[in-house]
């Protein structure tokens, strides 16, 4: 007999799929959501079978499709499976499933079990461009988002046939990123409704001539998870990405840099009516004094040539010192390793009073821990003195223990 008591059980996740071209795309994220050990039901249109057949579904998930209501139906499906659900997603879900289920409607099994869900929804919406503006599917939206559903943003891309334009749906990852992070939170709220934020991320790199750059190892990640979370929560965000190589988070801006002028210039322009910016990228320190045409090429004697670096405009610093607005909230981030003159924290602490900034996140970087990791652990530090210590755990969770701490600090300015 066993005594190592029970297992855990394997959160219950309803995936439904709508009748759209891209009901292909959502094998994938079938794939990730059972191969990360979820328990997951599809329940799939009857405009969806016919661009991928319930056979698909069952192989990927490794359980029968619920396809109607008179099936199975001694066990009630249509009440059930959202009684029983701890996440649903829909993926895609056209503009005809978005109007259904904004307005109660419970027509087939998939409206049915939205209707009986009492656990987070996320809906990742697919369709042509003008369907996505159209007022009517503007207002479903706004609806569905008011009752605490999560309605990711479309991407922009390649739609049906040759157009292009806002409505893609956005990369099964970054889909899967956003409900396992519903998920984990357990609820969906929206605090951030009605935000605007600015997030940085990545590396600058800097040209010594058209092959060579100095550059850092910044993987990104972080910001990008900032990103995320931020639009999970209801932000409307833009994300000035600095030489990265992630897909683009759902729902999310993404205006792609390569230098620290770059991000300099984008970050002011992103930061004109934003409510927060969090500065996650690493923008380079120095950049050359002069950059060469063509390729440096190695002398005869094996000396190096002299290298001159002039230092660049600190983002962070001006962005606290002239703020957009005048209760826009500015976080930084401080990768730092100790040294003969103090260890990490006071390091950080000398640097928040140097940047004038509301929040600063500290990285121990020293051994490159943190670049390129899917987790991170850090101390958030704030202008009045606290810090508070965020143990190990995913990028996702330390940038909502972010997001907390701004929410509060625009509540605690609010209420003086």
């Amino acid at each position: 007999m066993s005594t190592g008591g029970s297992r855990r059980p394997r959160p219950r996740v309803v995936l439904g799929v709508s009748g759209g071209i891209a009901a292909y795309k959502a094998c994938e994220l079938l794939r990730r959501l059972t191969e990360s050990g979820h328990d997951v039901t599809v329940v799939p249109t009857a405009a969806a079978l016919e661009f991928v057949g319930a056979p698909t579904w069952a192989a990927l998930s490794g359980k029968p499709v619920a396809t109607d209501v008179w099936t199975s139906v001694h066990e009630v499906p249509h009440v059930r499976l959202g009684q029983e659900a701890d996440l649903v997603v829909v993926a895609p879900a056209t503009a005809d499933l978005l109007a259904r289920a904004a307005h109660g409607m419970a027509d087939d099994l998939l409206t049915s079990t939205l209707l009986t869900a009492r656990c987070p929804v996320v809906v990742a919406p697919a369709m042509h461009t003008e369907m996505w503006e159209h007022a009517a599917t503007r207002a479903n939206v706004a609806t569905l988002r008011e009752r605490g559903v999560v309605v990711l943003e479309p991407a922009e891309g390649r739609l049906t046939g040759a157009d292009t334009g806002k409505g893609r749906l956005p990369d099964p990852e970054e889909i899967f990123h956003a409900a396992l992070d519903v998920l984990v939170r357990g609820d969906a709220r929206q605090d951030l409704a009605g935000w605007h934020v600015v997030v940085s991320a990545g590396g600058t790199r800097e040209y010594l001539d058209p092959v060579r750059y100095l550059g850092n190892r910044s993987s990104g990640r972080q910001g990008y998870a900032l990103a995320r979370t931020a639009a999970a929560r209801g932000a409307s965000v833009t994300l000035v990405a600095a030489n990265t190589e992630l897909a683009d988070p759902a729902g999310v801006k993404v205006v792609r840099v390569e230098t620290t002028a770059e991000l300099r210039e984008r970050v002011l322009e992103a930061s004109v009516a934003a409510d927060a910016v969090v500065m996650a990228a690493a923008p380079a320190d120095f950049r050359p004094a002069e950059v060469s045409t063509s390729k440096i090429k190695k002398s005869d004697d094996g000396g190096a040539p002299p290298l001159e670096l002039v230092q660049n405009p600190d983002i962070l610093a001006g962005l606290a010192a002239d703020r957009p607005r005048p209760d826009t909230l500015v976080v930084g981030f401080a990768a730092e390793t100790g040294d003969a003159s103090g260890d990490v924290l006071a390091h950080a602490r000398a640097k928040l009073a140097r940047k004038g900034c509301d929040l600063l996140v500290l990285n121990d970087v020293s051994g490159g821990a943190v670049f390129g990791s899917e987790d991170n652990e850090a101390v958030l530090l704030a202008a009045d003195g606290s810090a508070t210590p965020v143990p190990r755990g995913s990028k996702s969770a330390l940038s909502h223990v972010i997001w907390d701490a701004v929410v509060r600090l625009r509540a605690d300015g609010e209420t003086r």
